[in-house]
């Protein structure tokens, strides 16, 4: 069975924007701490994945070296909005094909490759969005996340923020709600106005509809790790038994420590002692490889994904699927 492998490269300027911290604006960077290491990392393990790059990084004269690396060793670029909003989905058709565009052309520019799919920032999705995204030849979204705890994610993180009313409104839909759990959790097609577009679901633990993404993994090691390492091995387990082709999803935080980018010791995870952290993340990935042959997400796009429309709609849920 096949999985894709992504990488959101969020950058510490768009954690400290969504978390409501004006230093974003001078736009501090761990890229070149981080794409290095990650690339190391991938090419020890022969892997290839997608990396979903936020069109501002790109416009970045400093950052085109580090971001052409990621193109040069082969693994597959995404489009992760250009001003990564969690709450770009409330804009217009016009802003969201003005801000996809800006992230095109500037992803394109450095890296040398065009996106063909798109990751929102924070699981953002609308159907205006999808729209877009079928308009400007994309191949694929990635943006759901079939889970019914965004809610408490998102009362968890604010929890660590001094965000304003207004700030809060503002992101109220950051991470989901609860009626996501009922999206589909395999890869689909959705039927739109103009066409149909394939979705790539962040998969979730088969049944129970809990996230099993690597970052969420190392939430549980900051209590135990052999406990997390177990959780990760029985939702793969499940994954095969159901027939579901899991696509995992990691974040740049899952590779750096507290010290590293002190400004976001708040997120989970980052209180662990590095090489603990480093370890579960490394058999995290390798129990991946073991049961799986690890593709880029654009691989799990089967030439019927965008040529036989499904009846759903990305407004509405999705029947409960395993």
């Amino acid at each position: 069975m096949k999985a894709s492998l992504s990488l959101d490269l969020d950058n510490k300027w768009s954690y400290m924007k969504t978390h409501g911290d004006s230093a974003w604006e001078s736009f501090p960077s761990y890229l070149p701490l981080l794409v290095p290491r990650v690339l190391d990392l991938l090419e020890e393990r022969g892997l290839q994945i997608t990396f979903f790059i936020v069109g501002q990084d790109a416009a970045l004269p400093q950052h085109a070296g580090l971001l052409g690396e990621i193109s040069k060793r082969g693994h597959e670029i995404g489009n992760h909005s250009h001003y990564h909003e969690p709450w770009m989905h409330r804009r217009g058709i016009a802003a969201i094909e003005d801000e996809l565009a800006r992230a095109d052309e500037a992803i394109e520019q450095a890296t040398g490759k065009r996106p063909r799919g798109f990751r929102g920032p924070g699981f953002t999705r609308s159907n205006e969005i999808l729209e877009v995204l079928r308009r400007r030849g994309f191949l694929y979204d990635a943006s759901s996340l079939p889970t019914f705890i965004g809610p408490l994610a998102r009362a968890y993180y604010f929890r660590s923020t001094a965000l304003s009313p207004s700030q809060r409104a503002e992101r109220e839909d950051l991470f989901g709600g609860f009626g996501d759990g009922f999206r589909r959790n395999r890869p689909h097609t959705i039927a739109l106005p103009n066409g149909p577009i394939a979705e790539i679901p962040v998969t979730t633990f088969p049944i129970f509809r809990v996230p099993i993404h690597i970052s969420y993994v190392l939430y549980l090691a900051a209590v135990s790790p052999k406990l997390a390492l177990a959780y990760f091995r029985a939702a793969m387990l499940a994954c095969k038994l159901t027939g579901t082709e899991p696509s995992i999803l990691l974040h740049p935080l899952d590779f750096l420590s507290g010290d590293e980018a002190p400004e976001l010791r708040f997120f989970p995870g980052m209180s662990m002692k590095p090489h603990v952290k480093q370890q579960v993340l490394l058999e995290s990935i390798d129990v991946l490889r073991k049961e799986f042959d690890v593709r880029p997400v654009i691989e799990m796009v089967h030439p019927s994904a965008t040529t036989a429309p499904a009846k759903e709609a990305a407004s509405t849920h999705e029947q409960a699927a395993v």
